[in-house]
This record gives structure tokens, sequence and C-alpha cells, in this order.
């Protein structure tokens, strides 16, 4: 996107948070104020000028940005979004959308460090904002993850976190746990293209992953809600791709 009409500008609709607002659409609003701003989307190249942002009737100041449309990692926690498209940003099929439970920041994520000794050498502790990166073929991601603690287990270098964007790290600082392998993911699924069974391996999509690239992995747990079309899921073996 070296350059960009005043009415054409689009974000990327990966929520990722690096902006340091939770939602591309949010951004976008905010933008209509601020288009500076724009400078913040990571995913635009850098030479993409602010004033792309401007208004195609020519007023200074505020943006005009085409509506985000709903991707594919968003619409499954989106009551009012259209059926997801059942691919991820490389064009690959997945089955089904891994959505957070309520009142979570994020996605469900059991981890086991590299070096189970930074538990104790950090005190990480349940609240801590933590990042690392999950390195070989637990998933590979080339993305550092950032997070917040819910269980450790200061013996195994086992830790349960919420991953979360960048923006609270950056802000606030950070216990940098080094690499991890990633063991499980859990959370709740909405909608399925396929129906799902204990002890199948299935793919699927993280809730607002950065990369927007399907995740494989076993579900060992299933529980449907009562009263409900909704799954609560545990998936282990991990792989990207």
């Amino acid at each position: 996107m070296s350059s960009i009409a005043a009415s054409s500008v689009r974000l990327p609709n990966l929520d990722c948070g690096a902006c340091g607002v939770r939602t591309c659409a949010a951004f976008a609003a905010l933008l209509r104020e601020r288009p500076e701003l724009l400078k913040r989307c990571i995913h635009l190249n850098a030479d993409t000028p602010p004033s792309a942002a401007a208004s195609a009737a020519g007023a200074p100041g505020p943006a005009a940005l085409a509506p985000p449309s709903a991707c594919a990692g968003c619409a499954g926690s989106t009551p009012d979004a259209a059926r997801p498209q059942w691919t991820d940003s490389l064009g690959r099929a997945f089955d089904f959308i891994l959505d957070l439970f309520p009142n979570e920041p994020g996605p469900r994520e059991t981890i086991k460090l590299h070096n189970p000794q930074l538990t104790r050498d950090l005190a990480v502790r349940v609240g801590d904002v933590l990042i690392g990166r999950p390195l070989g073929m637990s998933c590979g991601c080339p993305i550092t993850h950032c997070g917040v603690a819910m269980q450790v287990d200061a013996h195994t270098g086992v830790i349960v976190w919420c991953v979360t964007g960048p923006l609270q790290p950056r802000q606030h600082g950070c216990k940098d746990l080094g690499y991890y392998s990633a063991e499980a993911y859990e959370g709740l699924v909405t909608r399925t293209r396929v129906e799902l069974r204990v002890g199948m391996r299935y793919w699927f999509m993280p809730h607002k992953c950065m990369l927007q690239w399907r995740h494989s992995g076993l579900v060992n747990f299933l529980n449907k809600i009562p009263g409900s079309d909704t799954y609560r899921v545990r998936l282990e073996g991990l792989l990207i791709g």
C-alpha cells in the first residue's frame, strides 16, 4: 500500500490491538478525529501517508476509512456478523472459531516454559503481564505472545494465561518468559461447520489471532452448555498452519 486514495483507506480487520485500540472499527472511528494515528497500524506500509485518511470531500482532519468488513476470526463472537468464510488469511480452510470465555481478556492458553526456573526467578504471579514466544513443533507462531497470568505452577513451569494484544506490555512493562511450548487452548465454540467429537483433530481459528492463521488441535474435552448450541472445548497437540 504505497499509495492509497483518500476515500479508500482500509484497515486489515485483524483486531490485533497493536495500535492501542481494541478493534479495527474503533480505530477507524478514532482516526476521524486524529488521522495522524494511522501510522500506528503495523499492517500498513510505513510510507502510507497520514493524509490518506483525510475526507474524500477535502475537509481537513477527519478520516474517511472504508468500514471494516467482518474477518473470519472476529465473526464468531459478533452477534450480527455474517457467516464466516471458513478460510484463514492464506486461504486455507478451517472448521470452527475458538471464542473467549466470558469476562476474560483473551484466549486461554496453557504453556510450559522451556526454562521452568523463570517462574521463580521472575516471581511470576497470577495477574502478571507476560510475554513469550511459542517455539518449535508445539506451535511455531512467529509472533511474540502477550498475556495475563491466570494460573501459575512454579514447580513445573506450567502457566495458564489469557493471550492479549501488545499494548499493555508496551505501556506498563511485563515479565519476559522467553521461549515456551504451547500445550493447550480452551474456549467456547458457537460456530462450526463440522460436528465436534472427542478424540478428533480439527483445524480451528483462535479468536483475534493477529495473523489470522489456522491452528490444529485434538479435542480431548467437549461439553455442550445446557440450553444453548455452545460447546466448551479443550484442544491439545497444537500445530499451526
